[in-house]
């Protein structure tokens, strides 16, 4: 088990100033079957006029703030303690194609709210193109779990990490030709091959540690929000309750298996990046501005540890 102390600081700076702004974070980590929040503050400068908290169609945990007076500059900072743990083991045997199967409609099937992640969303279309990519991992009546983990393998080194040579609007087909992208596109590159061919998956909105542990090497991503993929596998134990979701890394592919272990914290699950960004909003002026954003994941412990005596 690790506890976790995540540290999400956001600036804006406006000209000129902006007269007012509506926002909606999505800063909170969920509790999941593998962490516990333990505590969390949203601080925001200037003082909203209006605030108020309220959870998601997905269980992700947002906050609604509204600004009614003139301000030059918007801080939003968030701090999270987490208690986390390595996921279970993953013991599944399901070919790809039963899983194809499962979400296919016939009439008077019983009904599964992974359905929603099989479509096509916002950033993430459904192409032949994406089926192209997956086919060679997707041979005949090899299990999901098995064929879903040579696709992160193979993305994660077909693919080059190139920080700025993607945007928010940067299309996944593009990214997908361009061979290049950062964390947020590897996500939906991996998502829309697997929707591509009918099988379920989700986007993963987290973080990583800051200081890799002890023997291994620094992890891409670190120092800013982090984005993974959740495939649905019907036969993991629990799913019927939810719980049948199994994290991948394609940006890091660690240790060749890519699953998520306890120094990833996650914040929100959805369709893709515009479900659950970290923050959203909408101003009245304000024509130019810059935006900083400075991330720190520190064990609690250690930042126990360190701090001056009271």
């Amino acid at each position: 088990m690790m506890k976790l102390r995540i540290t999400h600081e956001t600036s804006y700076d406006y000209t000129p100033a902006v007269e007012t702004g509506q926002h909606m974070t999505c800063l909170i980590p969920i509790d999941t079957i593998r962490q516990k929040v333990l505590s969390h503050q949203l601080n925001v400068l200037p003082e909203p006029a209006q605030r108020g908290d309220l959870t998601d169609v997905y269980g992700n945990h947002r906050t609604f703030f509204s600004l009614q007076s003139p301000h030059e500059t918007l801080q939003v900072t968030a701090v999270s303690e987490v208690l986390t743990e390595p996921p279970p083991p993953a013991s599944s045997g399901i070919p790809w194609e039963d899983v194809r199967e499962h979400f296919r409609y016939r009439a008077e099937a019983s009904y599964d709210p992974a359905v929603e992640f099989v479509f096509a969303s916002s950033h993430i279309p459904l192409d032949e193109a994406f089926i192209s990519y997956a086919e060679p991992s997707f041979t005949p009546d090899r299990p999901l779990i098995q064929a879903a983990r040579d696709l992160m393998s193979r993305i994660h080194h077909d693919f080059t990490y190139a920080s700025e040579s993607t945007e928010i609007s940067t299309p996944t087909l593009e990214a997908l030709t361009q061979r290049q992208g950062v964390c947020q596109d590897f996500a939906h590159i991996m998502i829309a091959c697997l929707r591509s061919l009918g099988l379920a998956a989700r986007y993963v909105s987290g973080y990583l540690l800051t200081q890799p542990p002890p023997g291994q090497p620094r992890l891409i991503g670190a120092d800013a929000s982090h984005a993974w993929v959740s495939v649905y596998l019907p036969d993991l134990p629990g799913a019927l309750e939810g719980q049948g979701w199994y994290d991948l890394d394609p940006t890091n592919n660690r240790d060749g298996w890519g699953t998520p272990g306890e120094d990833y914290v996650t914040v929100a699950t959805g369709r893709d990046y515009s479900d659950i960004s970290p923050i959203r909003g909408v101003i009245y002026g304000g024509a130019d501005h810059t935006l900083d954003v400075a991330v720190t994941v520190t064990p609690f412990e250690q930042d126990l540890q360190t701090a001056p005596p009271a």
